[in-house]
Formats: C-alpha cells, sequence, structure tokens
C-alpha cells in the first residue's frame, strides 16, 4: 500500500498537557505525520508518548496508576488535549484526571463515557522497550500483547475482557468460599463462558487476519509465523461459538473442584498464548538472538497498523519509544521509508538527534528538556 492510496489518517495537529508527569502546561503544534521527538534520558519524551496513549481504553503504554501521571506537587490530577484534524475537519479530545481521582474524557469539550469514544475518532498503537522480553517472558505478557492487538481492530475487546476477568474472580471466590448453592455456580459459570468465547473468537479472528496480511505484506522486517495456543480457540475451529459455550459450561461445571484446590480456574481464555515463530528461519521466536525478535516485533506491530487501517477505515496513531537506536543505519532507513507508506502519523523517541538526521525535512523534529517541547533548531 502506497502512501496515495493509504486510509484515511487522524493527525495530531496539536498537543496540550497540564500537569502531566513532568510537565506543569505546555503546548506544541504539529504539521506532520513523522514526528521526532528526543532529548537527554529522563527529560520526558516517553511521558508525551504515554499521554497520547492513554486515548485508547487501558492504562496506557506504561500500564501506570493514574494517579502516578499527575505532576508532583501540581495542582492535583491532569489533563491531556489534543486536535486531530482529519479529512479536513478538526476535532478536540481530551481526558484527565480530577484533583479527587474522578477520569474525565471529553470530545469537542462535552463529556464522553468513557475512552472508547474516542475509537470512533482514533486508534493508537504503541511498541516500547519495555516489550522487548514479550517472546521470553510469562504468557500473561503475550496474551496482553494479543489483546491489544484484538483492541486495536475492535474497541470493545478490551471492556469484554476486562468483564471475563471479573467473572473469574467471582467464580474463584465462590469456590474458595465453599458456597454450595448451585445457581450461584452457574450463573457465574454461564458469563464465564459467553464472555470467554467472545474474547476468545475476537482473538482468533484478528490473529487470523494478521497472519494472512502478513504473508501478503513486504516489508525489510522478517515475517512472523502467528497462531494462538488455547483450548477454547481451538474449538472455535471446528464447532459454532454456541456449541463450544455449551461445552465450556459443562467443563467449568465438571471442574469446579479441580479448580477450587487449585485456586484458579484452569480452563479458559485467559491461560491461552500467542505463539510466534520466526518465519525465514522456521524457528520459535523465544529461540532467536535479541536481534531478531525485536525484528520480528517490529515487523508485527507494522502488520498490526497496517490491518487496523484496512479494517477501521482509519490508519492509526503510532507511538514508537526508543525503536530507532535498535537497529544500524541501513535497516533505520528502510523502517523509516516503511513507516511513511502507512499513512497514520508516526512518533518516535530517541535521545540521540542523529538517530532521526535522515528523516530532515521530512519529519516535525522536536527537543524534549524538563518540562518543555520545542522545534529543534
Amino acid at each position: 500500500m502506497t502512501r496515495a492510496d493509504s486510509p484515511p489518517a487522524p493527525r495530531v495537529a496539536r498537543l496540550t498537557l497540564s500537569d502531566y508527569r513532568s510537565y506543569a502546561s505546555t503546548r506544541c503544534e504539529i504539521g506532520e505525520r513523522l514526528v521526532a521527538l528526543t532529548g537527554e534520558n529522563g527529560a520526558g519524551k516517553t511521558n508525551v508518548l504515554e499521554a497520547l496513549s492513554l486515548f485508547s481504553p487501558g492504562r496506557g503504554l506504561r500500564r501506570a496508576e493514574l494517579g502516578d501521571c499527575a505532576r508532583r506537587d501540581g495542582a492535583g490530577g491532569f489533563a491531556v488535549s489534543i486536535e486531530i484534524e482529519s479529512d479536513g475537519a478538526t476535532t478536540q479530545l481530551g481526558h484527565g484526571l480530577t484533583p479527587d481521582g474522578e477520569r474525565q474524557f471529553r470530545i469537542e469539550r462535552a463529556p464522553a463515557a468513557s475512552a472508547r469514544a474516542f475509537a470512533d475518532h482514533l486508534r493508537v498503537l504503541w511498541l516500547t522497550p519495555a516489550m522487548d522480553g514479550l517472546f521470553n517472558g510469562p504468557a500473561g505478557e503475550r496474551r496482553r500483547f494479543l489483546d491489544r492487538l484484538a483492541l486495536g481492530v475492535d474497541a470493545d475487546h478490551g471492556a469484554r475482557v476486562n468483564r471475563l476477568e471479573r467473572a473469574l474472580r467471582n467464580r474463584n471466590r465462590l469456590l474458595e468460599e465453599g458456597v454450595s448453592d448451585r445457581r450461584w455456580l452457574e450463573a457465574a459459570e454461564y458469563e464465564i463462558a459467553a464472555l470467554g468465547v467472545a474474547v476468545a473468537a475476537a482473538r482468533r479472528e484478528t490473529v487470523s487476519r494478521l497472519a494472512s496480511l502478513i504473508v501478503a505484506s513486504e516489508s525489510v522486517f522478517p515475517w512472523a509465523e502467528i497462531s494462538i495456543e488455547g483450548e477454547i480457540e481451538a474449538m472455535l475451529a471446528d464447532a459454532s461459538a454456541l456449541v463450544v459455550e455449551e461445552r465450556f459450561r459443562e467443563t467449568l461445571a465438571t471442574t469446579r473442584r479441580r479448580d477450587a484446590a487449585a485456586g484458579r480456574t484452569l480452563t479458559g481464555p485467559q491461560t491461552s498464548d500467542l505463539a510466534v515463530r520466526h518465519g525465514p528461519k522456521n524457528e520459535a521466536a523465544r529461540d532467536c538472538s535479541t536481534g531478531e525478535q525485536k525484528a520480528l516485533l517490529m515487523g508485527l506491530t507494522l502488520a498490526h497498523a497496517r490491518l487496523v487501517g484496512e479494517m477501521t477505515g482509519r490508519a492509526p496513531l503510532l507511538l514508537l519509544d526508543e525503536v530507532a537506536a535498535h537497529f544500524d543505519p541501513k535497516r533505520r532507513e528502510a523502517l523509516f521509508q516503511e513507516l511513511e507508506t502507512l499513512g497514520g502519523q508516526i512518533w518516535m523517541t530517541g535521545a540521540d538527534p542523529l538517530l532521526f538526521a535522515s528523516l530532515e525535512g521530512r519529519a516535525e523534529m522536536l527537543h524534549v528538556t524538563p518540562g518543555r517541547i520545542e522545534r529543534q533548531r
């Protein structure tokens, strides 16, 4: 896909931060689709990306408690506002935390129910250094990554995952307390089965579409072979959702004693895993070198951005924290060229301005110092 035939892409034209992390009050105007933030370590570059990531459901790219985002010695709470331009129209989006801990969302300065409402205007994806250990880390991290993939194309997926987690905690509590009234357990298991199958189906659909797109795409990064390892997802390959729900409920009913002894529910999408292989080498990603893993993850991120653009009709906002330093100059330039073909706005960070030297005249170059964001001179 070339830039000319890319899907429409919202562009952040203005960002305003108030009492957010290291920023007391700052505003910057953005005129380009590629944005490079440079500055010393600790200057506040990642804080900017985090503020943008909170326009997606959840707790942002750091998964921080929202209270931790408020500036120390500030008035309490924080506010983040952006103006996005898309198809010639401008829309103002805002989110924040009041001094008494209430999270607020606004669209055109009118209250919105949740961050889910922003998805009608903007989809936000990211890649951070904290994700470097994805392939070697615990399965829970890969499930979280998988759910972010699904959330990019289905804005309601995160709410279903949260409801499933609450339903599982409720069943675990009932089992722990030894509740004898079957009606309580049956009600909990009915909810778990319905939500679990919906979550598994969304994950499976996302992975299937992403895998097909990866095969059809050309990239400077190695292609990944991806699949889901999970009992519920496997059943969905051969049976309808209604049939799988019934089987899941039956399994939950017959494993109550086992799950009570374990202290958790041992069957369901909460135990699934994302399997990734290095396609050209036909080797499990966990067995690849650190450099190969970084390249695989970058390739997956780019493919996901394309998928989101195709499925939602809007190229996403992509946040890349400290990625340029991972690659040699040739691969770095190839990355920049590939980012330009996505059509969406890309925000990148790096300590060394030389990492982005080839983007001079092609990108918005911003220099970050504690509490300030200025155009690079």
